[in-house]
């Protein structure tokens, strides 16, 4: 029955595609086959100049997460490029915060047969981008050591932006603390005095002398944002502010810093329509997946993809779930990537299982 309804769907997206505008379009490659195999068979299609030291982006999933790409899909493309895994550090307190545990983690969840790379582990660079929100990105240094960069994204929903796919693993997945602080608000960590133990940790992690202790309080003048006190606080006093940006403006900077960091640094792109949640893999108790696999998709175009992606689920889910509705109010994402001139709306679908 599956089989059935996925061939359904890819006749109406062969015959949706085809039925674009004349305007210029890219090419999505596709195939069911969920396996280290059908990973091999997308990549075959997008890879041929991909060479060099190789770092594939992937995300190796929270602690209590169940949904993260399983590693071994990987194991073979991992093998043929000689490549590393890749991550950053993330904003928030966990075991994600801190690169010896995050590696940790990292090697309890599969990932630990390939060398592991945490891009921001020893510092940052910024990189110029013209946008309305920035005009530059902050991301890791260790991207400078890559040739070329293989996005391997789990696409499924997110909090905030709707839905988490390959702008967002560019994006957020590669920024430095001070990156990720920026996309998610313009503003001060919230933080409570009432809770603070005067311990200092934060006073030694501020790069601008920001805080005071005794009360503890935060000067606004000089604060620029980057994050760091929140990760060192043991007592969870310095928070991010969540609710402090828009969700259209929170992916608007998501996709200028997937711009940013795209225009400079050679990248493919595959993502996997597998496991597919309304939570992100950053979520230690992500709801089970609403509804089956779908496959696996590659392309050089991030737009295109991630079209590709949300089409397909429309396609094979009753569009007016709570889950669905969730996941389409990212398309902005995509809308916003286009008008950047990250990649184009229409796309021809190949599917690979077809080919003979």
């Amino acid at each position: 029955m599956r089989v059935i309804v996925i061939s359904l769907i890819l006749i109406m997206l062969l015959i949706a595609c085809t039925a674009a505008d004349s305007g210029k379009s890219s090419t999505v490659y596709f195939t069911s086959d969920i396996s280290a195999e059908g990973i091999m068979k997308v990549f075959e299609q997008v890879g041929a100049d991909v060479e060099g030291k190789v770092g594939i982006k992937v995300h190796f999933g929270e602690e209590g997460n169940q949904n993260f790409i399983d590693p071994e899909l990987l194991r073979a493309l991992v093998e043929k490029l000689e490549a590393s895994f890749i991550e950053t550090n993330v904003l928030y307190r966990g075991k994600r915060r801190i690169t010896e545990t995050h590696i940790q983690l990292a090697k309890e969840h599969g990932f630990g047969y390939a060398p592991i790379d945490i891009l921001d582990s020893e510092g940052e660079k910024e990189i110029a981008v013209s946008g309305k929100h920035f005009k530059k990105v902050t991301v890791g240094s260790h991207l400078d050591n890559y040739d070329n960069l293989v996005i391997v994204s789990h696409f499924k929903g997110h909090g905030l932006a709707g839905f988490g796919g390959a702008i967002k693993n560019v994006a957020m997945g590669m920024a430095a603390i001070p990156g990720k602080m920026a996309m998610h608000a313009s503003s001060v960590p919230d933080y409570s005095p009432a809770s603070c133990i005067s311990c200092g940790a934060c006073l030694n992690e501020c790069p601008v002398n920001a805080i005071t202790l005794n009360p503890l309080v935060i000067d606004l003048d000089k604060c620029i944002g980057c994050g760091k006190c929140i990760g060192t606080c043991p007592t969870y006093t310095m928070r991010v502010p969540w609710g402090g940006t828009d969700k259209n403006v929170f992916n608007e900077r998501l996709v200028e810093y997937a711009k940013g960091i795209s225009d400079n640094y050679k990248m493919v792109y595959i993502n996997l329509l597998v496991n597919i949640s309304k939570d992100c893999d950053c979520s230690g108790r992500a709801a089970a997946p609403f509804m089956e696999d779908i496959g696996i998709l590659a392309s050089t175009d991030i737009v295109a993809i991630e079209k590709a992606c949300l089409d397909l689920i429309n396609e094979a889910h009753d569009h007016e779930t709570t889950e669905v509705r969730k996941l389409n109010g990212g398309k902005d994402q995509i809308e916003y990537a286009q008008k950047l001139g990250m990649g184009n709306l229409n796309y021809k679908f190949i599917d690979l299982d077809k080919e003979k």
